[in-house]
């Protein structure tokens, strides 16, 4: 059987181990030629392979329910059920999602682009199931990354107490999240690695003990005490800890060994009550040059599949706002000891494995632990030191009451770095960073500003760390700046709440916040030539906003549009609006950003054009909005 005549799981039933063993060459070998040429998650897919097939050979997928945790590391998942023949299309626009979506296959039970969920799912489905009266398997599939999370170890808590209800865990051990994990949990489980293989051998030893002459049957009161401490003595140390959780422990066991893990897994699902079965992987197996840079290779643009190198641009690129960022806060790390960067799992994304390779004592990996970094940097602005949370838009949801409760209420001086703010393309709906704006702007203490390019970045990072007598925030962008001039040193902090005018005119007001700034100044080239002059602002702060610059020209200019690339409900429009109606100055306001939708995956031009933010669009938009101009008077 050839891998693209599969369209269902359970066509796996019934296939030989060698079978099997040609299906997982033929998906590597798919998930290799799909992401050279698209981009997208390459490590952690290739090391489930065999985990994949050994479980659904012992399920019944049109009853039995498999969540993934995050969901990058389905993609041999997707290719097994139904998605081989669109795979080509992964992470493009109305293609195959690089995540798993419930909309896009009957198959992906749960979607997810966060990590740590999978337990809780899972859990609530078998207590569904259970409710129900209903009969079928629920199986979660969690990377060791994801239980430095801590929601996993949550639900863990919570299943443990549940010893009635079948929910198999599948910990997926290839000892990395992204980079490295860190912690505790993954010391141990690098040390259960080590151990030799854990099989349940309960029955068999009673069995064996039985046949003891004259003994077996006169002890069977006193079996289950001898057969529990047996086990204890077998079980590794982090597998006890589970064992005292209230799972049953299996493992470690070979990832990569067909015929164990479908005997494990067939094993697992006989056992009554909540079940770990530990399987130790390596992260981009198949792949030798994935397997010896699994930082490098956990995701790749396209790239030269015999080589594994990125094929290169037609052009020159400036430098990415993450390089510029970490850079500058390098810079300025070293002159002040007290400013400590912190991650939570993402220190090559941020940027942040610059800081720890310069100044390791000033660098912080929480593991992905949002909640906790959020009050870990309270904890240290409380005592004097400069936080810096560099944390993507998206994950920094994950502690919003952190951010509430433990640091604005507090008015501690935390400074976080929001990258990844706004359209982020081909991840999709979980990983667009639409909603910081909104979120942040409604707690009091706050700071938030947003810079029109690099440069203004590098100003920026100074005032977060200058600013001391309160939390501040900047959102940034993913991708590449302008190519403005950067400086290596000697930048001048901005003034709080302070914008500046970048072009005048008499005709309409353009407030721009943040990466819309540059297309503001395009917008009104194009009304220049409709023989509108328009004002054009870099709004800067969105909190507190520069009142006294935009109220006068409001009043004096009679028309005003916001752009911001993050969600209108709540967002820089909003605070725009707000502040107008308040001070009573009613005049027409146009408000461009992101409506109340889910972005999907796409190129983020594709996204802005599909949004309507695209500089001719907004024009034209302007144009119908104030100036009774037809539809398509912009060419």
């Amino acid at each position: 059987m050839h891998l693209s005549e599969i369209t269902h799981p359970n066509q796996l039933h019934g296939l030989s181990i060698r079978q099997l063993q040609q299906i997982a060459r033929q998906i590597r070998d798919k998930h290799l030629q799909t992401v050279a040429a698209t981009g997208g998650h390459l490590g952690p897919g290739l090391g489930v392979v065999e985990l994949t097939l050994g479980l659904y050979q012992t399920l019944d997928l049109d009853r039995d329910k498999v969540i993934w945790d995050v969901g990058h590391q389905a993609y041999p998942h997707k290719l097994i059920t139904g998605r081989y023949s669109n795979f080509d299309t992964l992470r493009q626009k109305d293609g195959v999602a690089g995540y798993l979506k419930r909309c896009e296959s009957k198959f992906d039970h749960f979607g997810a682009g966060h990590a740590s969920t999978s337990i809780s799912a899972a859990l609530g489905m078998a207590l569904a199931r259970d409710a129900k009266g209903e009969k079928f398997k629920v199986a979660a599939i969690i990377g060791d990354g994801a239980l430095t999370g801590g929601m996993a170890l949550e639900a863990i808590n919570h299943a443990g107490h549940l010893p009635k209800t079948n929910l198999l865990v599948v910990l997926n051990d290839n000892e990395m999240s992204i980079s490295p994990n860190v912690g505790a949990i993954p010391r141990y489980l690098n040390k259960m690695r080590l151990s030799g293989p854990v099989q349940f051998f309960k029955d068999s030893f009673e069995e064996q003990f039985k046949q003891i002459p004259f003994v077996g049957e006169s002890l069977s009161p006193e079996l289950g005490r001898i057969k529990e401490g047996m086990k204890r003595l077998a079980v590794p140390k982090v597998g006890a800890v589970f064992e005292e959780l209230g799972f049953t422990y299996i493992g470690p066991v070979d990832g990569h060994n067909l015929e164990e893990l479908i005997a494990t897994f067939q094993q697992a699902h006989q056992i009554v009550g909540p079940v770990l079965v530990h399987v130790a992987t390596t992260k981009g197996k198949g792949y030798e040059i994935a397997e010896k840079d699994q930082v490098g290779y956990h995701a790749q643009n396209p790239f030269n599949l015999s080589t594994g190198k990125a094929v290169p641009s037609t052009k020159p690129k400036p430098p990415a706002y993450s390089k510029v960022f970490a850079h500058t806060l390098v810079k300025l790390a070293e002159q002040n000891p007290k400013i400590i960067g912190i991650t939570a799992a993402m220190a090559t994304g941020t940027g942040l494995d610059k800081l720890q390779a310069k100044l390791p004592n000033q660098y912080i990996d929480v593991g992905i632990a949002e909640q906790h970094a959020v009050t870990l940097a309270a904890g240290l602005a409380a005592e004097g030191m400069r936080p810096v949370a560099a944390i993507y838009s998206t994950f920094l949801q994950r502690a919003f009451d952190q951010i509430i409760h433990d640091v604005c209420i507090q008015n501690l001086p935390v400074f976080f770095c929001l990258d990844r703010a706004g359209i982020v393309g081909a991840d999709g709906p979980t990983h667009q960073g639409m909603y910081d704006i909104a979120y942040l702007r409604c707690i009091p203490n706050m700071v938030l500003m947003a810079p029109k390019d690099e440069a203004e970045l590098q100003r920026m990072i100074v005032t977060g760390i200058n600013h001391t007598t309160g939390p501040i925030a900047m959102r940034f962008p993913r991708g590449n700046g302008y190519g403005v001039p950067l400086m290596e040193e000697g930048w001048e902090p901005l003034e709080i709440g302070k914008a500046e005018i970048l072009r005048q005119g008499d005709d309409l007001l353009i407030l721009g916040y943040g990466t819309m700034v540059n297309p503001a100044m395009q917008v009104a080239e194009i009304l220049s030539e409709h023989g509108i002059e328009a004002t054009v602002i870099n709004a800067r702060f969105v909190k507190p906003l520069d009142t006294e610059l935009i109220f006068p020209l409001a009043q004096t200019i009679g028309r005003v549009v916001t752009l911001e690339e993050g969600c209108l409900m709540g967002g820089f429009g909003s605070a725009v609006a707000e502040a107008l109606l308040d001070a009573d100055i009613v005049v027409p306001i146009k408000r461009i950003g992101v409506p109340d939708i889910l972005v999907d995956h796409a190129e983020p031009n594709q996204s802005k054009a599909e949004l309507g933010l695209t500089s001719p669009q907004i024009a034209e938009k302007v144009l119908q909005a104030f100036f009774n101009q037809p539809k398509s008077a912009v060419v």
